[in-house]
Parts: C-alpha cells; structure tokens; sequence
C-alpha cells in the first residue's frame, strides 16, 4: 500500500502506564510496509549497543548487521540502524536507553537556511541561521544534534576570469546550536553558521549539505560572487625625518559607506612590540593613524573594520596583514680628491671619523701583478744570460777585438803573479792591458798611451825590475 509521508510508520504500544514501565518504554510498531526506515535509539554515555527484537521473536545484534538489509552505526551515545523492507508488526529495542530518548524515525532530513547576501566580501566574517526538518516538519530535539552535521561548502566555479579559478571546493560554514560563538540560545534547534571567507575572490558555488553516519543530503544554491577585500591600505614611510610613517586606510566606495566605518587594529613593530589603536572618526575622509617609527625593519598592520554597505547591510571584515619595510639609511660619502704624493704615500685616509682605505680595482691589481712578475722573471732570465757570458770570456784566454779587453804581455804577467798569489777570484777580477813596447819606446809608448788612451781604472800593479 502506498506510504502516507504526514503520518508516523511507527506507533507506540500499550498505555501511558505500560509505556512508563522500563522492560516495554521502548516497544513500537510498524504499522504500514515501507521500503526502508532508518532509526535512532539514544542512550546512556558509553552503554552497549541495544538490541532489536522483530514481532516474531528474532533479535538483530550489531555484530550481525550485515550492511545489506541492516545498516547499523554505534556511538558512545546513540545508535542509527536503517532496515530494508522491515517486518511489520509490534517491535521493541532492549538496552540501556536513556529516560528522555525516544526513537527518531528518519525520513527526508532538510537544511533550511537563511539566503546569501548578494553583495559580499573576501576576508568577511558572516553570521547565518538555520533549522532542520524531518518530514517538513521542524525538529527540536536536542539530543538530534549530535546525530547530523550541517555544513555550508563553497565550489569553484572555475572560471579563468576570476582569481579562485581552480580552487576546488572548501567548507566556510558548520552550524551548531551549543549557545557558543554566535549561536544565541543552546538547544533551540535554531543552529547558527560562523562564516569567516578567508579565501579567494571570484565566482562560487554554495552547497547546504546534512550529513549523518550513513547518509547525507545536499541543497545547491545559485552561484554567488565573492567581491575582493574593499579595505585598502597604504603608509608614507617616514626617513628620520618627521618621527611618524603615516598609515592611510580608505575603502572600494563603490559598495562601502566609509562613513561608517569603525577600525581596531594593531601594529607589530620590527623589535617586536604590538601596539593596539583604534580610529572611531564618523566621516568620508580617507582613515589615518601615525605609527612611531622606532627604527628599521618589517613593521606589520592587522585590521578588524566594521561598516555598512550601501544598501544598509553591516559587515565584519577580516582585512588580510598589511607589512612595510623602513630599510636602514645609507651614509652619505664624501670624495675628496688628493695628491699625487699624498695618495702614493697614504694608504688610507679618514673620512668623516670613519677610517677607509683606497683599494686599488681588483683587475687593475691583477694586471700589475701580472705585468711585474712577468718583468721579474725577463730581468733575471737577461741578468743570467749576460752574467754566463761575461765569466766564459774571463776564464777562457781568448782576445776580445775591442781595445778594451787588449792586454800587454806585461800586463799579463802581473796578473799571473797575482792570481798566484790571491786565487781564482783575481783571476776573475783581474784586468787585461797591452804587452809593453820594447824598451827604447816606453817612454814614448806611456806618453802616447796616457794621451790616447783612458780606461777608466786605476793600474795597481808592482812596477817591474
């Protein structure tokens, strides 16, 4: 027979009075076929799972569920079995239920949850309510909480002309009706959902989703546009100068009254101080708070604004940090131009208390270098040379052409007497002159030789007998 969806598949046996008896509290009966019929027994913290008797005396474990026909789930507080074409008639659950729990028949479970605004924002903090039903019908029982979750997903549409293209799907929302956060009343089942959108702007997909242990159900809205953080930012850094950076904040007042606009913050300075202000001024001028400048370094800004949009619509922004570095002032150098004679003999100099030093360019230093070791070695190399030369010619007792290496035979004779008597290092030092003429001509000859020729030495040689 067909089901009737406004009436309960489940009725409860006996009197108020047999109902209050604990062996039969638990006792019910399914009145119609149905094809399927998921149910939650709630019960003690902790306790054991329950136990099902059919109307024919067999009973269902956990442990036998087979995940065919019954599908069961057991938590610390409840347990969730769905039947496939159960059998009809009177059934009863045996275990350690609660007084309070009654058993929950679920059928269509549905989010009911207020709409998105049309204009909203990245970075936006959002409060958003919403109730459950189970059959079109509101539910309100407390303990049902803990049996269902309610999200709200946001999907990607991507789309290559926004900047969330490609970023897949992210829950922004969980509801709960626990009276914290923005939730007003616990256990009101009215549940309330936190939105804090600290993702990407662009073109989104919303999605309702109610979850149990076993199954789920989805609600996908129209697509909405996330526009960018309207909050700007900006600072005039100060240079030692004035003794303040002057931070500047306006907003997109395309959607934003910026007279309404009510600003805390705080700056966290580069020694890491944190500095708590807030601007409270009610006008359309461009918000501006001064920010000591207590040295170089990375000063950061965090802001909380509350305003309205134009359409009368109050927000909460998280507006993303906002960093700015005072880099450390350059010194001012000064040239001063010196001598030849003073920059050869100075190697440094002292510049306004500061001592510097005048470095020669490291290519040009390399080039000297190379060009003196190269010098070095070509004098050594003709040093050599010359040196090799001018001894074989001494030790040998060949005649040179030039006059210079012209020696007498008398002079010859000296220096075989002094080698004699002084070695080989006068024979290497020693001087060769002309043989002397014969006697009747000496005199002559000395005349002619001292007018003629001039060596440039000093003849040490004993005169001769």
């Amino acid at each position: 027979m067909p089901v009737n969806k406004n009436e309960s598949p489940l009725t409860t046996l006996g009197s108020e009075f047999h109902n209050s008896i604990e062996l039969l509290q638990n006792r019910f009966r399914i009145d119609y076929e149905v094809e399927e019929i998921t149910m939650v027994f709630f019960r003690k913290y902790g306790s054991s799972p329950i136990v099902l008797v059919r109307p024919d005396g067999s009973k269902i474990f956990q442990s036998t569920a087979d995940g065919e026909s019954i599908f069961w789930f057991d938590s610390t507080t409840y347990d969730m079995v769905s039947i496939k074409n159960p059998m009809l008639g009177p059934w009863q659950a045996v275990g350690n239920i609660s007084p309070d729990s009654r058993v929950m028949v679920i059928s269509e479970l549905a989010l009911h949850a207020d709409k998105l605004p049309d204009v909203i924002f990245s970075g936006e903090i959002l409060k958003q309510t919403a109730y459950l039903t189970n059959n079109g019908k509101p539910i309100n029982y407390a303990a049902f909480r803990d049996v269902v979750e309610l999200t709200i997903s946001l999907a990607s549409t991507n789309n290559p002309d926004y900047n969330n293209f490609g970023a897949g799907s992210q829950i922004v929302a969980t509801f709960q009706d626990n009276g914290k956060g923005t939730d007003e009343i616990p256990l009101d089942g009215v549940f309330t959902g936190q939105f804090n959108l600290s993702i990407a702007d662009g073109e989104w997909k919303p999605t309702f989703k109610v979850s149990t242990p076993m199954y789920s159900r989805e609600q996908v809205d129209p697509n909405i546009m996330l526009y960018p953080n309207p909050i700007k930012i900006d600072v005039a850094i100060d240079h030692g100068k004035a003794g303040y950076h002057y931070l500047e904040i306006d907003a997109d007042r395309e959607f934003i009254d910026i007279s309404s606009l009510l600003i805390d913050g705080k700056v966290r300075f580069p020694n890491g101080d944190i500095q708590n202000f807030s601007i409270t001024e009610m006008t359309d001028e461009v918000k501006k708070h001064d920010i000591v400048n207590f040295g170089y370094g990375t000063y950061s800004v965090k802001l909380t604004v509350f305003g309205n949009t134009h359409s009368g619509r109050e927000f909460i922004l998280d507006v993303p940090e906002y960093t700015f570095l005072v880099e450390e002032p350059v010194p001012d150098v000064v040239e001063i131009a010196l001598d030849n004679t003073s920059s050869e003999g100075n190697a440094a100099s002292t510049l306004d208390g500061k001592s510097t030093t005048e470095h020669t360019p490291p290519h040009e230093s390399n080039m000297s270098t190379s060009a003196l070791i190269s010098w070095i070695v070509g004098l050594n190399l003709l040093l050599i040379i010359i040196g090799g030369v001018v001894i074989w010619l001494i030790t040998s007792n060949q005649k040179l052409s030039l006059p210079f290496f012209n020696q007498t035979k008398a002079a010859k004779d000296i220096n075989d007497k002094v080698e004699k008597q002084h070695g080989m290092l006068a024979k290497l030092f020693r001087r060769k002159v002309k043989e002397p003429a014969p006697v009747e001509k000496d005199k002559k000859s000395k005349a002619s030789t001292a007018d003629t020729t001039d060596t440039g030495f000093m003849d040490l040689s004993m005169p001769k007998e």
